[in-house]
């Protein structure tokens, strides 16, 4: 694991647990402490964490962004994610109007597309993602207002479903609780189910971001069919039968390699 490898996983530790000591990062890294204190040094340097006692805690991480239904979904299978956003990110042009929604998938590509220089208005009804591409400049970021969900940090409601039908967009991403290849998405959480089904409707190309494990699951009720679905972005992981039945239903699948390195060490982390 490289010295790069090791400081993101500390901020993706930090970012799950708030804080962390040097001896715990130590051991869960397997190197040395004065390695891991070399590592959080340069952290510290650039202001992405803060020296605390016998080790280091997050800096500029408001808690109520992430103390929520959301946060137990951000770090989960964060490695996949990732390589699934970088994927995802090629299929954005300059100059397109984009979609994503509240999805922790999302989250990520938001992530991504906020490191890249380029002209592009993404529209959003999550507060997280807004927080995000903010940090990009050159991004136009339209943000889809309504009843604030607390649980997934977007808005949602009558107000935000009217808005949606009013706009149109060259490219829509979403994530999903589960993802059934022959039959389509599904989602527990109520509130969000309208604006996936009205953005689904008002998109050129629809994508979905899915991890290997939401494939082969079921939630309490379908909300896309697969029909719908254009494109379908997820990680080596998932299933080569999974992956064959996908080809039959959906034009365009993307299968993201995921970094291993980096997956060995989330795991160790577990």
């Amino acid at each position: 694991m490289t010295a790069n490898d090791r400081r993101q996983f500390v901020l993706d530790r930090l970012e799950q647990d708030g804080a962390c000591s040097y001896d715990a990062l130590a051991a869960t890294l397997g190197v040395s402490s004065m390695t891991v204190r070399r590592d959080l040094g340069e952290l510290i340097r650039r202001g992405a964490v803060i020296k605390s006692v016998g080790g280091v805690q997050r800096a500029h991480a408001p808690s109520y962004l992430y103390e929520t239904a959301l946060h137990s979904r951000l770090a989960v299978n964060r490695q996949e994610k990732r390589a699934i956003a970088r994927a995802a990110l090629g299929l954005i042009k300059a100059q397109q109007t984009v979609f994503l929604d509240g999805s922790s998938s999302c989250l990520e590509l938001a992530r991504a597309l906020a490191k890249e220089k380029r002209a592009v208005t993404v529209v959003t009804n999550s507060a997280l993602v807004c927080l995000e591409l903010g940090k990009n400049s050159e991004l136009s970021v339209v943000g889809i207002g309504g009843h604030y969900d607390a649980n997934s940090l977007s808005y949602v409601g009558p107000q935000a479903e009217d808005w949606a039908k009013t706009l149109f967009f060259d490219l829509a991403f979403v994530g999903t609780k589960a993802f059934l290849p022959a039959k389509g998405t599904f989602e527990s959480s109520l509130p969000t189910f309208r604006i996936k089904q009205i953005v689904a409707q008002r998109c050129g190309v629809l994508v979905l971001l899915a991890d290997h494990s939401k494939f082969g699951q079921r939630a309490l009720s379908q909300v896309l069919d697969v029909a719908q679905i254009h494109t379908v972005v997820t990680d080596d992981r998932t299933s080569r039968a999974d992956l064959t039945l996908l080809a039959k239903k959906v034009k365009n699948v993307l299968v993201a390699p995921v970094n291993r390195i980096a997956q060995k060490g989330s795991a160790h982390a577990a």
